[in-house]
């Protein structure tokens, strides 16, 4: 075999794969298994980057879709997320915010009003101002429920 420079690589004369790698079998000083980088063609380089490209439309296609998909939980989720945090919040308090209409009774003789619901419930007590131990014409005439 003549000198050769061994990094343009050896063998080339052979077109046909099988008669190639016999030459190369034959004259190595030793045959091993190894992984390396192999160059691209610049055709095989430009299907990579056409397929890159078909990828990247894939991907976009499928986030527009998950995004739309998530969307759509996101929404019927919502208002539930809005209860949750009510419910806590009711259960927190041991109450809930209610608004109404409600009546005031003022009892001069232990000076403290007294705010009722619609239900009859005294939901506020406390010790009566100025203005409001101010006898109105009302007062006297207002029955207590208590006398027959």
């Amino acid at each position: 075999m003549a000198t050769t420079n061994y990094s343009k690589g050896i063998g080339k004369e052979y077109t046909d794969p099988e008669q190639r790698k016999r030459f190369l079998k034959d004259n190595a000083d030793s045959v091993v298994e190894k992984s390396y980088m192999r160059k691209f063609t610049p055709e095989e380089l430009q299907t990579r980057k056409e397929e890159l490209a078909n990828n990247s439309i894939q991907i976009n296609d499928i986030e527009t879709e998950k995004k739309a998909v998530m969307d759509s939980y996101k929404e019927r989720l919502k208002p539930l997320q809005e209860k949750h945090t009510s419910l806590i919040e009711d259960i927190r308090k041991k109450a809930e915010l209610v608004s109404g209409i409600c009546y005031c009774f003022v009892s001069e003789e232990e000076r403290m009003t007294y705010i009722i619901n619609e239900d009859g419930d005294c939901i506020e007590a406390h010790p009566c101002t100025a203005e409001e131990l101010q006898k109105t014409m009302f007062q006297t005439l207002r029955a207590t429920g208590t006398e027959g």
